[in-house]
């Protein structure tokens, strides 16, 4: 899509008129035939409305000025029948429109989740987590309520109104026209209140959205509130933005609600007026009620179909916009889409060589300032260097979760970004700074590693990982549920767990952010040590603090500000003088090669 083409998308999109036309385009072949059954029911129904009230002068004429009997019993049976008809076509659309907009709400949801899958990285960190999620669970309906308030209003309300409008004619042309006379200013009152009500509807939105995101933040942060006793500070926090919130809402029912003043004096105005003149007809002119009465019934009939067509506009603007704010998400491009003609990676070695990268996130200062290094295929590389220095920025940029703003990232000679993302993260295990663990069993979050890996393979791993004693003491073994995050579940088994997703997934580049970082000694010891078995054969690319965790490596890249300051093994680079790894190594007490071992 063209420059051009997407600015006029966009144009487009912002108008009711655009969302319609693209959420027919998008969902309206799929449902055409239930549309088509839901809109005959509510033909039915007009029908069925507008004859009830054509028939009042027959029943009113043939009951009390000519009495007759037959007539009149064949009349209200015919009524009576008309209602059981309009009971079961009310029931058939509402069915039928419902389940449409429960399939619209599901596939939209699907969609903005597949979406999102696809965005990058630099997209969520963005973005707050919490309030993304509750501004897509709140908007999501706006779709199905944009076609719904369509369906229903043409062909329920517009049909009803024009049934009903064609008894007055019939019955009474010039009553008719003497309602109508008052229609125009009803119309232009309404127009004021529809856009008004679009921007304070948007407001309300975004405000509540914070609302559930904020609460959100604080249950899944609820230790560390309650560690610092937060509890005053978040709450007249979230006090703040509830009040906001309360006078969005508070102003969206103040605007919503004119129409009920505006419609209700347009309807008493038209009522009284109808009433008086017909009265004066019936007094002085001896005119037979029952046309007189057809036509009020019309007149009463019309008075509920007009009236949501009068807030048609009020309410399309509230699910327009709820729907618009859907597609800007839709309408995110991905920052990280394959090149045309990207490759397949193929692994030989997987030598991954990182050649003068530069980088920096999005309105920020740039954290990579050249940074130029080679991790051997089959041996582990380690970064280690300050707080700050970019280490976690490597590991991130090796699996693409960002690019580069410049230099090259290879594996085994072919660039990474000449190469299919998948093909790419398919020969990448990674384990993080902090441990995430999915909502499912143990042995469905090991799995998440390769998706195809058998119940023996997934053992052996957390086996590998020193986590397998510990889950056979779970109250189901590997099919114990986690919980939220792995709530139930300590830092150090949490991270156990992540690391035998990453070895269960046998890749040849093993990525590890910090990964011991959050056990304690006793289970840091075990899982280096079943680290240093999994590593071999592998390209390893590990980050730690503790500088004991890594004497072992078969190279040191020690970064600084963004560049490489020194390279070599633990025993080269503690031997330079006024070095930075040496001095980082003496602030952290020197460790006999033998204890060393030993730890590990």
């Amino acid at each position: 899509m063209s420059a051009i083409d997407k600015k006029q998308h966009a144009v487009d999109s912002d108008t009711i008129s655009g969302i319609l036309k693209r959420v027919i385009a998008e969902n309206g072949r799929d449902h055409i035939r239930g549309y088509l059954f839901a809109i005959a029911c509510l033909a039915v129904v007009a029908a069925t409305t507008g004859f009830t009230a054509s028939i009042m002068e027959t029943v009113i004429n043939e009951a009390f000025a000519n009495k007759n009997a037959g007539i009149v019993l064949l009349v209200c049976g015919s009524i009576f029948g008309a209602f059981v008809l309009r009971g079961f076509a009310t029931y058939g659309q509402a069915v039928a429109l419902s389940k449409i907009g429960n399939n619209i709400v599901a596939r939209y949801q699907k969609r903005l989740y597949a979406h999102l899958m696809a965005l990058s990285v630099g997209y969520f960190s963005e973005q707050r987590s919490a309030q993304l999620a509750a501004q897509i669970s709140q908007n999501v309906s706006g779709i199905r309520d944009v076609l719904n308030l369509t369906v229903t209003s043409i062909a329920r309300d517009l049909l009803t109104l024009i049934g009903l409008i064609g008894v007055m004619f019939f019955k009474d042309w010039l009553l008719s026209i003497i309602v109508f006379v008052t229609a125009p200013p009803l119309l232009l009152g309404l127009r004021y209140v529809s856009k008004r009500l679009r921007s304070a509807t948007r407001e309300a939105i975004d405000v509540n959205s914070r609302v559930l995101g904020a609460m959100q933040e604080t249950i899944q942060g609820i230790s560390i509130v309650k560690a610092f006793t937060m509890e005053g500070e978040l709450r007249s926090k979230v006090d703040a933005i509830v009040d906001r919130a309360e006078n969005r809402a508070n102003r969206i029912a103040r605007l919503s609600e004119r129409t009920a003043p505006m419609t209700e004096t347009f309807a008493g105005l038209a009522i009284s007026s109808v009433l008086a003149y017909s009265a004066f007809r019936a007094i002085y002119n001896d005119v037979p009620p029952g046309a007189f009465f057809a036509f009020v019934v019309a007149l009463l009939m019309a008075y509920d179909p007009a009236r949501r067509l009068a807030r048609l506009q009020v309410s399309m603007e509230r699910a327009a916009v709820n729907a618009r704010m859907v597609y800007e998400i839709l309408d995110t491009v991905p920052h990280q889409r394959d090149k045309p003609g990207a490759k397949e990676l193929t692994f030989d070695g997987a030598t991954v060589e990182l050649r003068d990268v530069r980088f920096r996130y999005a309105n920020g200062d740039e954290i990579l300032k050249g940074v130029s290094f080679v991790a051997e295929g089959g041996k582990t590389t380690a970064l280690v260097g300050p707080s700050g220095a970019g280490k976690s920025t490597v590991i991130s940029l090796v699996p693409r979760f960002y690019d580069p703003a410049s230099g090259q990232i290879l594996i085994d000679g072919q660039d990474i970004a000449d190469v299919t993302k998948q093909s790419l993260r398919n020969g990448i295990a990674y384990v993080s700074q902090q441990p995430y663990l999915f909502e499912g069993s143990i042995r469905d979050n090991i799995r998440y590693g390769r998706p195809d890996a058998t119940d023996v393979e997934i053992e052996e791993a957390a086996r590998l990982a020193y986590a397998h004693d510990f889950i056979l003491t779970q109250p189901q073994g590997y099919d114990t549920p986690v919980g939220e995050n792995g709530v139930t579940m300590s830092g150090g088994q949490r991270q156990r767990l992540s690391i035998a997703r990453a070895l269960v997934r046998n890749a040849p580049v093993l990525l590890l952010d910090e990964a011991t970082s959050a056990l304690d000694t006793e289970s840091e010891a075990a899982v280096q040590k079943a680290l240093d078995e999994a590593m071999r054969g592998r390209t390893v690319i590990v980050i730690a603090h503790r500088l004991s965790t890594v004497v072992n490596a078969d190279k040191i890249i020690v970064m600084k500000d963004g560049l490489v300051v020194e390279e070599g093994t633990h025993e080269d680079l503690s031997r330079r003088q006024n070095g930075l790894y040496a001095r980082l190594h003496n602030l952290q007490g020197k460790v006999p090669q033998a204890s060393v071992d030993a730890e590990i």
